[in-house]
């Protein structure tokens, strides 16, 4: 049984903050780095993929992920912490995915098995397709309520999608452009042998945890993003301990795995004071208790929150600066004005440096994400609107 490293909160946090942050990456090294970043759409000032990289990447801009994923092939559409961007190699081990999203695809072959047949054909002879370029068209008004319309044909290319029979091979307008499977991803990757359940299992708990850092086994259920049971899970994360590959921690009385690698940023030196604009599903934020536990910072995404019932706002970003999570933010990116609609600062004073290292921090945000000038909302503090103020 390996020792378990005890850590202390300070520490625990900044080691964390290193593993993350210390160094800046190419557009293919942050991939590379997390393992996958989470495809969401909703992009009030891009998308969470976008804010992701614009946190790692310098010069990053809204959709430059787009060139290396749909034209340079080093990345893929494909199912891993939820839908993700996920790096072509990364294939073999998501094909277990296939196997547990069948459920949609089993639905469509019996109830429209002519639909399967009919746009696997068109894929064949025609390209690339959208579901509304399919000559086959068919609704099931019935459907209506479903996460994907009445559009059989799209209902019917997203299941394809789940069981890896076509993968998108790019995107208009935000929605899929699909092709069969073996003309995107290449053969030798196709052809690796597939891996048992419990196998696959226990490589991808090694793979969420080499995206945090640190875990705690007890992390919610979307972290994992794994429909197995919970003894499946554990049995791998055991194993991966008994082999090395994690190291029990325990962080003032919270039990938690780490790799080797994060513990190595114990060592590392203080790094100067940087403001950064953490993403909601960025992987610094998966663990959600831990970063309470780590940064005394309580974060809830409220997006799907109603509006009377919000306490920070709709797409609420943290604010990071040195080791702590400072404050909170929300942006919207319209018609080249970048709207500060509301900040909140967290107790204690960051530093004199703060404001500054704000305003140059915003200033940046505005290159990645088009913006010319800032508007910033009333309500919000002087001394920080100033600082948040480019007309």
């Amino acid at each position: 049984m390996a020792e378990t490293v005890k850590l202390s909160r300070q520490d625990a946090a900044r080691a964390f903050v290193a593993y993350h942050f210390s160094q800046d990456l190419s557009l293919s090294g942050a991939f590379h780095r997390l393992g996958s970043i989470q495809f969401d759409p909703i992009s009030p000032v891009g998308c969470n993929h976008d804010l992701v990289l614009q946190t790692r990447v310098p010069g990053y801009k809204v959709g430059d992920w787009q060139k290396i994923t749909y034209a340079d092939r080093q990345l893929y559409d494909g199912w891993d912490k939820q839908a993700s961007l996920v790096p072509l190699e990364g294939w073999p081990l998501r094909r277990v995915f296939h196997h547990w999203h069948r459920g949609m695809y089993q639905r469509i072959s019996e109830e429209h098995p002519e639909a399967i047949d009919a746009i696997l054909g068109e894929l064949q002879s025609r390209g690339p397709l959208m579901p509304r370029d399919c000559d086959f068209q068919h609704r099931r008004e019935d459907w209506k309520t479903s996460w994907h319309g009445p559009n059989v044909s799209k209902q019917t290319l997203r299941a394809l999608w789940h069981i890896g029979k076509v993968v998108t091979t790019g995107r208009k307008n935000g929605h899929h452009v699909y092709d069969l499977t073996e003309r995107v991803i290449p053969a030798h990757l196709l052809e690796e042998p597939l891996l048992s359940e419990s196998e696959a299992v226990k490589q991808i708990v090694l793979e969420r945890h080499r995206a945090v850092g640190i875990l705690r086994p007890t992390a919610a259920w979307e972290v994992w993003s794994l429909p197995v049971k919970a003894g499946v899970r554990n049995a791998g994360l055991k194993s991966l301990v008994d082999e090395g590959f994690l190291i029990p921690v325990e962080i003032e009385g919270v039990k938690s795995h780490a790799t080797p690698h994060y513990l190595e940023h114990l060592e590392a030196q203080p790094s100067v004071a940087r403001v950064r604009f953490v993403a909601p599903l960025d992987q610094f934020m998966w663990d959600r208790k831990m970063i309470q536990h780590l940064f005394g910072f309580d974060y809830i995404w409220e997006i799907y929150t109603p509006e009377p019932k919000r306490k920070w706002g709709y797409y609420v970003l943290p604010i990071l600066y040195g080791n702590q999570l400072v404050a909170r933010i929300e942006f919207s990116a319209r018609k080249g004005v970048l709207e500060v609609r509301q900040y909140h600062q967290e107790s204690g004073d960051p530093g004199p440096d703060y404001l500054a290292d704000l305003r140059r921090a915003t200033k940046e945000f505005m290159g990645y994400c088009g913006a010319k000038t800032t508007s910033v909302e009333g309500h919000i503090a002087k001394k920080v609107a100033k600082a948040l103020n480019f007309t």
